[in-house]
């Protein structure tokens, strides 16, 4: 049975996912429809400028982390977060592509997956006790 400790967290994981996406989707929309970028390089962007902003939040409030090593810290995150990234461009790539679903109701679903992803490594990985 998982506890309320356990939901708790990953609701407050949510509310910074959410919080990521509205950065993730706002950063991408400017790259791909304004300055007329690949759609993959606008996702990159748009993805890596959330996972900083999630660091953040996240050490903050979901983690409540005070360990010193916030570098090491960051930089497990943004890991995580770029596995991510490949597994996000990875289903949009399938989705978009090869399906030729919308690419936004793509991204939503690949935002979906990863961040079951992302709160399971960072839960074990980057802000462990």
């Amino acid at each position: 049975m998982i506890d309320m400790f356990f939901i708790l967290k990953f609701l407050k994981f949510c509310a910074v996912g959410f919080s990521g996406m509205l950065i993730d989707f706002g950063i991408t929309w400017l790259i791909k429809e304004k300055l007329k970028f690949n759609k993959y390089i606008a996702n990159s962007c748009g993805f890596i400028l959330a996972a900083s902003s999630n660091y953040m939040l996240n050490r903050i409030w979901t983690f409540e982390s005070h360990r010193p090593q916030i570098v090491t810290e960051y930089f497990s995150f943004i890991g995580v977060s770029v596995v991510g990234l490949i597994l996000n461009n990875l289903i949009v790539f399938i989705l978009s592509d090869r399906l030729k679903w919308n690419f936004y109701v793509s991204k939503v679903v690949a935002i979906g997956v990863v961040i079951l992803w992302n709160f399971g490594m960072n839960f074990i990985f980057t802000f462990r006790n």
